[in-house]
């Protein structure tokens, strides 16, 4: 459930907290008093809003923030997927606006919005205003009935997806083959000439790389014999009077007067191991210099073979690597288009293999929807009687999709008659505004049973209704608010008058300025605030006494439903 909510510097709001209660907390307000702003900031807190909409524009920043407190396993294991500390079942989650950017936090660690979005799905229901209206697409009754459905149907929604994957990835190969044979013959001569092309090279992979190396030897090979020349000569290589013969001819010298300071020995040491360092240079250089060649004729050669192979790399592949993968590839089309009747038959089984293993899977996930729409359909027959449609009937019908989809082959409609006499029709050709918020609600009603969200959200769903349906509607928001927590945005005195925590929007100008507060009502400001909406411009004691009749009736049908 909601704990509380803090807003600062968000449009008319300079900064409000709100704690709520558990029940049905409700929300009342003069038209224009900022009742949406706190709306709109749960949406930002939760990622599905923009601060743009409501930041004013002189604020340094503005900060959204909310706090519930959850046991449900689910979301543990979020916030474990991101080694997010959750002490007592508390979430904060923060939203703050500054210099264009927004940043979103979970109990102080950073998390993309995404994440946050993901996490709301397990915490909040929130029915927004014109949310009825997506009743008028049979594509949200069938989201409906697979949620109704829930767990029963999900593993087997999740196999029929993958195997439509494979449907269509069977499909798409052979509409790509059929479409391949008007050009076969030309693309076969074009793979041959491609592969004659490559074979007659005949690649070694890592080839270029030595030629490479080979080739920076052989064109800097007078270079490299003058400095061997050189070198050998200074360091005494098969000739006298270089480094060696000085270091020997030193060695020679010290020697002699090594005997007469032990110090001495120290540095004849040295130079014997200078000496030796030298002798193993100078054998060494000398077996390059007899296994050096310079050959101007091999030079031409790897010239010729590395211009080879870098115009076969311009043309198949950035390395000899690829140029090889790119070969074995257009072999293995070539084989297909030589055998085409051959693998044209291995496509068309494999086609058939999928879409009858995707047709059975649809026709077990069609057999769940239906056995769970007769109980849905059934569950909100009796909701709606309950918001004071009395003689109504209400179905789900099912229609055959003329192909099989990632969800299945079942397209769904649910279907209503509030006259007696009158034929079950489309919901959306038939029902008002009114009668769709209701409708809604209903179904918000019997998924509340099962709904594994603690917090649900209700804005202004007394839309079109007064009078007893108002008064159904109410209790039902009552009865929704006994398994969960329920904020309510409202209108309607009936419903308001329902309230465990009632709270209330006013605005109020100062200093040039406008702002929106909210302060929770106790009893008596409470009978206040249904006087209002009940009498308009003037509280009279008859309307005040009408307030807390409503109140205390209220009372009594809260009792009643215990």
């Amino acid at each position: 459930m909601i704990v509380s909510l803090h807003v600062k510097n968000m449009a008319l709001i300079d900064e409000v907290e709100v704690e709520f209660g558990e029940g049905l907390n409700i929300l009342t307000g003069e038209t224009g008093a900022g009742k949406s702003i706190l709306l709109g900031a749960v949406n930002i807190a939760l990622g599905t809003g923009n601060f743009r909409d409501y930041a004013p524009g002189d604020a340094e920043y503005a900060l959204v923030e909310l706090v519930f407190a959850s046991e449900r396993e689910s979301v543990r294991k979020r916030l474990e997927e991101l080694e997010i500390p959750w002490e007592d079942g508390q979430i904060i989650i923060s939203r703050k606006y500054r210099k264009g950017r927004s940043v979103s936090k979970v109990n102080g660690e950073t998390v993309p919005v995404s994440f946050v979005r993901e996490l709301a799905a397990d915490l909040i229901d929130i029915h927004g205003q014109h949310e009825h209206q997506s009743l008028l697409y049979p594509a949200r009754h069938l989201e409906i009935l697979d949620e109704y459905a829930g767990e029963e149907l999900a593993a087997l929604k999740q196999e029929c997806a993958s195997r439509y994957h494979d449907y269509m990835t069977a499909a798409r190969k052979l509409s790509r083959l059929r479409s391949d044979e008007a050009n076969r013959t030309k693309e076969m001569d074009f793979l041959q000439f491609e592969l004659q092309e490559i074979e007659s090279v005949a690649l070694c992979a890592g080839e270029d790389k030595k030629l490479e190396a080979r080739y920076q030897v052989l064109s800097n090979g007078r270079k490299i014999m003058e400095a061997l020349a050189e070198a050998g000569g200074l360091t005494g290589c098969r000739m006298s009077g270089g480094a060696a013969d000085e270091i020997g001819h030193a060695l020679r010298t010290l020697t002699g007067v090594r005997g007469f300071d032990e110090e001495l020995d120290g540095y004849c040491r040295m130079l014997e191991d200078v000496e030796e360092m030298l002798g193993d240079f100078n054998h060494g250089l000398a077996g390059y210099m007899d296994s050096f060649n310079y050959d101007e004729q091999e030079l031409r050669a790897v010239e010729e073979r590395l211009d080879l192979l870098n115009r076969l790399k311009a043309k198949y592949g950035k390395t000899i690597e690829d140029v090889l993968a790119y070969q074995k590839e257009k072999e293995e089309r070539l084989q297909i288009l030589q055998n085409y009747e051959e693998y044209l038959q291995k496509l068309r089984t494999e086609y058939e293999k999928a879409k009858k293993k995707l047709l059975l899977t649809a026709k077990e996930v069609s057999a769940v929807r239906k056995r769970c729409a007769e109980t849905l359909a059934e569950k909100i027959r009796e909701a709606l009687v309950d918001l004071n449609f009395l003689k109504v009937q209400f179905e789900i019908s099912f229609t055959l999709l003329d192909k099989p989809c990632e969800s299945g082959i079942d397209a769904v409609c649910f279907q209503i008659s509030t006259n007696p006499g009158m034929p079950l029709r489309a919901l959306g050709e038939v029902a008002s505004g009114g009668e769709l918020s209701r409708v809604m609600l209903a179904i918000k009603a019997v998924m509340a049973q099962q709904d594994a969200v603690d917090t649900m959200i209700f804005d202004e769903i007394d839309t079109g209704i007064s009078g007893r349906t108002a008064q159904k509607v109410s209790e039902k928001m009552a009865v929704i608010a006994g398994r969960h927590q329920v904020i309510c945005i409202t209108h309607l005195a009936q419903i308001a008058a329902m309230a465990d925590s009632h709270f209330q929007i006013e605005k109020y100008s100062a200093d040039g300025r406008t702002f929106t507060t909210i302060s929770l009502l106790d009893e008596e400001q409470s009978v206040t605030e249904l006087a209002r909406i009940l009498g308009g411009a003037e509280i009279t004691q008859a309307v005040l006494d009408n307030a807390r009749e409503m109140k205390e009736l209220a009372a009594k049908t809260k009792k009643y439903q215990c």
